[in-house]
């Protein structure tokens, strides 16, 4: 398994990045320009997804990154029910609402099995990692 030294190398981060593009463009349409909160909402509630998935990594410790993880989930879920908003309003069509729910509700289970893995793992995060000083500082003599 390759190592994972940025956020932009998670598979979940990736998918999350690729939702969020998909619900800006279901947003755009015409038939959104007046329905201000629910585009607001869902733009943000997407964005969340990516960004908290982004922001847990960056953290560098795995209890704070499963918090983030969580948030992310919880965001994920939040977009699925704005999509059913968006699909009940006739914004968007039942193709596009299912291609984005099922990409949305993949992005919680992955986040979901993450949280599994960092909780299951012995890895406390590189901000524990204790380094001797000739490794940070080089050769001191």
């Amino acid at each position: 398994m390759a190592t994972i030294r940025r956020f932009e190398d998670l598979k979940v981060w990736q998918e999350a990045r690729i939702l969020c593009q998909e619900v800006f463009e279901l947003i755009i349409s015409k038939s959104t320009i007046n329905d201000y909160k629910l585009k607001n909402q869902i733009n943000g509630s997407s964005g969340s997804v990516m960004d908290n998935i982004a922001e847990g990594f960056e953290r560098n410790g795995t209890k704070e990154f499963c918090q983030f993880l969580s948030i992310a989930k919880s965001s994920s879920g939040e977009v699925r029910s704005q999509l059913y908003r968006a699909l009940d309003r006739n914004h968007i069509t039942k193709q596009a609402f299912q291609r984005s729910y099922d990409r949305a509700d993949t992005i919680g289970k992955m986040c979901m099995g993450l949280i599994k893995y960092l909780r299951n793992s012995d890895y406390s995060g590189s901000k524990f990692k204790v380094e001797e000083p000739e490794s940070i500082y080089g050769n001191l003599d």
